[in-house]
């Protein structure tokens, strides 16, 4: 890809031409203009010479894709950023392999106050469980050590670090040589993330920033809250994403409103609604999502932090304080809870206001008929992960394991919320899977369960448009005239229409309906790569040597 070699300045009028612009406006456009950070026209090749000599710098592409940059809808922008700076055990083969990791790691950083670990996953192992409480402290002599279990919902410690939580074993979730849950593992988290200095909490933010700017992701939906980091990490974040070229950065802050004071608050911290990782229940690998009977492999039917009333309470304040609300629900006891908070709060704000608030609820994944029918009713946002069942579907996976082949089966049923008409926003849970837009779309159109698999083109908008209609906004994630600059530009192969099955979308596939194509998902093939990323007319990403 060439381009002009005059410098940047803001707002430069650009003229990308000689590739292939995926846009509505035009299905066979193969060049766009950009101007005071919007898409000013897409067409032809023939009609971008009239453009030619009017701009400030003209892009060849040669050959190359043009789309929406990603929105990636539920990130953890700080915990991702340790996960890529600091000890990554997600590559580990055995408990035995985890543990010198973590000794390597230890003394490789003799002067981290706290070690942060993240991604293991015992259900891999040989071993088949996590590393014990005297494993850790033989790993890690004396030194503070937190490892988040991969879905971040339980972790292993050190004893170091538990004596930094004064009275964590009298808290909910402890165990004295287990992972810990609940109330204890908040805590515990807490403790780390304070040992965190701003110094390593900023590169670890500009580290994951530049990630999904390197993937073509121009936005993020930063889920944070009281029990999954701080406000000062939370406002850190948005100054820092708002000083310096990167994808944007929207935050969620998941704490409970109940007046228009408490909605107030929220906004002060600069977050654009009271959602996210609001818990309404935990997740299935740790055993603590609520499910209406009990697991499969251990008794008990898993954890339920809030209940209907306070959902609808929730949900109520939020909608009269004109505050988007969210709840983070995986079990079909939390969904079901969901479902009837909101519905009581529609009782009584009125449900054309509760649909047009957009409240959201983050996972989702083991909805039945009755709860889609619920979601599409009440106009909520289903911001799911398809890499989840990517990593953890099909008939040998964890979720079989959890919940019998039967009940895991209905997991994640993204044909069935988009028949229903339930709007979708794709995301990852980074660190607990990921950054991978092409893999997350990929994951979706090839779930491991058939009947829950959608086109290739309805991910794609899951992952650009969809991310943001979740936050309220119909003018953004498409490269329209008039729309936001927000787009990137891949290195693909050819470019096709791929469906499931002749059950979905079976007239996309005709050549003559003239929809866009998209790159070839099929697994095995190779993903696009990001050559630049976009953001408002800026360019924020250029891969090196292009």
């Amino acid at each position: 890809m060439t381009e002009s070699t005059a410098p940047q300045s803001e707002h430069r009028t650009v003229l990308l031409r000689g590739g292939d612009v995926h846009s509505p406006a035009d299905p066979f456009a193969t060049a766009m203009v950009v101007e005071r950070g919007h898409v000013a026209w897409v067409g032809s090749e023939g009609a971008a010479d009239a453009f030619a000599s009017g701009v400030d710098e003209v892009i060849d592409l040669e050959g190359a894709l043009v789309t929406p940059a990603f929105t990636d809808a539920h990130v953890h922008t700080t915990s991702t950023g340790l996960a890529l700076t600091g000890l990554d055990l997600s590559g580990a083969g055995s408990l035995a392999e985890a543990l010198e990791r973590v000794a390597d790691h230890v003394a490789a950083h003799p002067a981290d106050r706290v070690v942060l670990g993240h991604g293991w996953d015992a259900t891999r192992w040989p071993e088949g469980r996590a590393p014990s409480r005297a494993e850790l402290d033989a790993a890690a002599p004396g030194r503070p050590v937190y490892l988040p279990r991969i879905d971040v919902h339980s972790a292993v410690v050190t004893t170091a670090l538990l004596d930094l939580v004064p009275g964590v074993t009298a808290m909910t979730g402890y165990r004295p040589d287990g992972p810990l849950t609940g109330a204890a593992h908040h805590a515990v988290r807490a403790a780390a993330h304070a040992a965190v200095s701003p110094a390593q909490r900023a590169a670890a933010q500009c580290a994951a920033l530049d990630r999904a700017a390197s993937l073509g992701i121009g936005s993020v939906h930063e889920c944070g809250g009281p029990d999954i980091s701080d406000e000062e990490d939370f406002t850190a974040l948005l100054r820092l994403a708002a000083e310096r070229p990167g994808p944007r950065v929207f935050g969620y802050w998941a704490e409970r409103v109940a007046d228009e004071k408490d909605a107030r608050r929220v906004r002060e911290l600069g977050a654009v609604g009271a959602a996210g990782d609001l818990f309404v229940d935990g997740s299935l690998g740790s055993h603590t999502a609520c499910l209406h009977a009990p697991y499969a492999d251990a008794p008990g039917t898993g954890s339920a932090h809030l209940d209907a009333e306070q959902i609808a309470a929730h949900t109520a304040a939020c909608t009269e304080a004109g505050l988007q609300a969210g709840f983070h629900a995986i079990g079909d006891a939390a969904l079901s809870a969901v479902v009837e908070g909101v519905r009581a709060a529609a009782g009584k704000v009125g449900l054309a206001r509760v649909r047009a608030a957009r409240h959201r609820v983050e996972h989702a994944e083991m909805l039945t008929p009755e709860t889609v029918a619920a979601f599409a009713e009440l106009g909520l946002t289903a911001s799911v992960q398809p890499a989840f069942d990517a990593a953890w579907g099909g008939t040998d996976g964890m979720y079989a394991a959890r919940l019998g082949a039967e009940r895991a089966a209905t997991l994640n049923p993204y044909a069935a919320l988009l028949r229903a008409g339930v709007p979708l926003a794709f995301g990852s849970d980074s660190p607990v899977t990921p950054l991978d837009p092409w893999g997350t779309v990929r994951a979706a159109a090839f779930h491991r369960t058939l009947d829950h698999r959608i086109s290739v083109r309805a991910g794609f908008t899951a992952h650009t448009r969809g991310g943001w209609r979740a936050l309220g906004r119909d003018d953004a994630g498409t490269l329209v005239p008039g729309a936001p600059a927000d787009y990137a530009v891949w290195r693909t192969d050819a470019l096709v229409v791929q469906a499931p099955d002749d059950r979905v979308a079976r007239w996309s596939t005709d050549p003559r309906s003239g929809t866009p194509g998209l790159p070839d998902l099929s697994p095995g093939a190779e993903l696009p790569v990001c050559l630049r990323t976009v953001v408002f007319g800026q360019t924020v990403y250029v891969r090196p040597n292009e």
